[in-house]
């Protein structure tokens, strides 16, 4: 297994590294592959998430692959029946058998001369090194720190006599039955954790820096449920689909166009499910337009039940320090607590934490430039996925994984083994992840950076980037095809 080597590998077990190896069973089924996963099951975020209410914010036609039909009536579905719906995908494409667990890569060396990668890897089960060879290497391991989360240097915390939880390392055996609980945070987990802690305990109180914008949504799809009773599932889904897709492009694109009416709407939503005269300008109504951060969803409502029902609150509020029992805010005022959660959000980490070098070069991924928000400027024969951040992460997923296909075809028709993308002529680089929330701020100059204009640019836009990347020219001033025995001018060198 040391010397083995494959036509694609495949980095990560979790829903892009499944959706991308189906692809290749689907697309190119004449190509080997393997597919890398450094944990012990397949799933990656939806098995690692372990706490109580673990859901998705995106509806399942858009988060469900292009190529499998999402039949649970449930449209917003819980973190179990998504780990379910990857694995069974997996199996019925006969991946499960192609994966190698436990194996974290390290490091991976481009040789021009042979045209491949040299891929270095640690078995986390038996301690040995191993080494494999690739033709193409596919990076599916997300964005963040599967290892740790984020929590802030909060004063005191020493002192504190009740427990300290993470949501990305949730106890098993944590009872929060009729306890008071705090979840430091604002984001999708926190309004996730809120309303599923609050059937239980005492009382949860969530305690926010600043707001959110929130939104409800029903937890099943009226239109599909319809369209259920009159169509087969396989017509009922991609209409479903694309209703949903072109629903959310539409609510960004008004969100960046007219962001007063959308915060309008916003907040005359939430006060129509909170108890009269509660705060919503100082609960709801965050200081940044709608999509500058990515919006929460609630399924439901769920969210301002809880708090319509007193089994919750929201304080908006400064951590001045930990005291023996609870929180003191900046305001002065005591928030006694038996256990806190901090669901402060997620240390990026590109690409797993692997290094790459290009003919003993090694890749400054910072001064890297995204072509199609899949490749990067100077690295051949590589790509990576990144969701999008205003739409359902396999969107992108599904479109960077029928890209590969279609470059992988495209080099055996031409005769070609290299494609190198190649950085804009301009000096404009602008950040990869356009969102200003606090995880991608803290680390956003250690990713690559996107020009700024296509194809070096993300739009955020589904349907833009289908015309783009499922039906566009493979061949563009973004992009190079060669022969092996060609060095790569490293224009990324550390």
């Amino acid at each position: 297994m040391a010397t083995d080597h494959v036509d694609v590998l495949i980095v990560g077990a979790g829903l892009s590294g499944v959706g991308a190896a189906c692809h290749l069973r689907r697309h190119c089924p004449d190509k080997t592959y393997a597919v890398l996963e450094a944990r012990g099951a397949i799933g990656g975020t939806w098995d690692l998430f372990r706490y109580p209410g673990i859901r998705s914010d995106s509806d399942m036609f858009t988060l469900g692959y292009s190529f499998k039909p999402w039949t649970n009536p449930k449209a917003i579905a819980d973190g179990p029946a998504i780990r379910e719906y990857v694995r069974e995908t997996a199996r019925e494409y006969g991946v499960t058998e192609h994966i190698r667990f436990h194996h974290r890569v390290l490091r991976a060396d481009w040789d021009s001369r042979a045209a491949r990668w040299t891929v270095h890897a640690h078995r986390a089960d038996t301690g040995e090194d191993v080494t494999l060879t690739c033709s193409f290497l596919h990076t599916c391991a997300g964005y963040y720190r599967y290892d740790e989360g984020h929590t802030p240097d909060f004063p005191g915390i020493e002192r504190f006599a009740g427990q300290v939880v993470h949501p990305q390392h949730w106890p098993e055996d944590l009872d929060h039955t009729g306890k008071r609980i705090v979840v430091i945070g604002s984001g999708a987990t926190a309004v996730t954790l809120v309303p599923a802690l609050a059937e239980r305990a005492g009382h949860v109180t969530m305690l926010q820096r600043s707001p959110t914008y929130v939104m409800a949504m029903p937890s099943r799809d009226a239109v599909a449920d319809a369209l259920r009773r009159v169509l087969p599932q396989r017509a009922v889904y991609p209409a479903v689909r694309w209703k949903n897709v072109l629903l959310t492009t539409a609510n960004f694109q008004l969100s960046r166009r007219a962001p007063t009416i959308v915060k309008r709407l916003l907040r005359r939503a939430a006060r129509g499910r909170l108890p009269a005269g509660y705060d919503v300008d100082r609960h709801f109504s965050p200081r940044y337009d709608p999509w500058d951060q990515r919006l929460c969803v609630v399924p439901d409502g769920d969210l301002f039940a809880a708090i319509t029902r007193g089994r919750a609150s929201i304080v908006t509020d400064t951590v001045e320090t930990f005291t023996g029992t609870g929180l003191r805010l900046g305001s002065g005022e005591d928030l006694p607590a038996d256990v806190v959660v901090t669901a402060t959000g997620l240390n990026l980490l590109a690409l797993g934490g692997a290094t790459l070098t290009v003919d003993g070069e090694p890749v400054d991924l910072a001064g890297a430039v995204a072509y199609k928000g899949m490749m990067l400027s100077g690295v051949p024969n590589f790509a990576m996925t990144i969701g999008y951040t205003n739409a359902s992460w396999t969107l992108k997923a599904d479109l960077v994984a029928t890209y590969v296909c279609r470059l992988l075809n495209h080099l055996d028709r031409t005769g070609a083994h290299v494609v190198t993308p190649v950085p804009p002529p301009d000096d404009e680089r602008l950040p990869l992840i356009d969102l200003s929330a606090g995880y991608v701020l803290r680390s956003i100059d250690t990713l690559p950076r996107q020009g700024a204009r296509a194809p070096w640019r993300l739009y955020q836009n589904y349907p833009r980037d289908v015309l783009l990347m499922r039906y566009g020219r493979l061949t563009d001033e973004g992009v190079r095809f060669s022969r092996a025995g060609t060095p790569e001018r490293s224009t990324v060198r550390a």
